[in-house]
């Protein structure tokens, strides 16, 4: 379980940067009429993201969490900032986890 940690800690702050430069890219795309960012960052976002709903994938495999839990995890890639709350929170569950096995 502490392989899976790493690359989804690493993912879930690169994720949660790319949605805060999305979402500053949507606005220059709608409230300025500046197309340009929007065009490239989106595509680099998905990707990204579907690289994140994997490593979440992996770690809750390995943790032998619910499937809520996992994708309320998930879902946290899509709200700007929740990516790192939870990263942290996922980070103490995992090391507490680690710890009393």
């Amino acid at each position: 379980m502490e392989s899976a940690l790493k690359p989804f800690r690493v993912l879930a702050y690169i994720v949660g940067v790319m949605l805060l430069v999305l979402c500053t890219a949507i606005v220059l795309r709608y409230g300025f009429d500046v197309e340009g960012p929007s065009k490239v960052i989106s595509p680099i976002h998905g990707f990204l993201y579907m690289l994140y709903l994997v490593a979440v994938l992996n770690l809750g495999m390995k943790g032998r969490w619910s499937w809520g839990y996992m994708v309320g995890v998930m879902l946290a890639g899509t709200v700007p900032f929740l990516s790192f709350y939870f990263e942290r929170r996922v980070t103490k569950r995992v090391q507490t986890s680690l710890a009393t096995a």
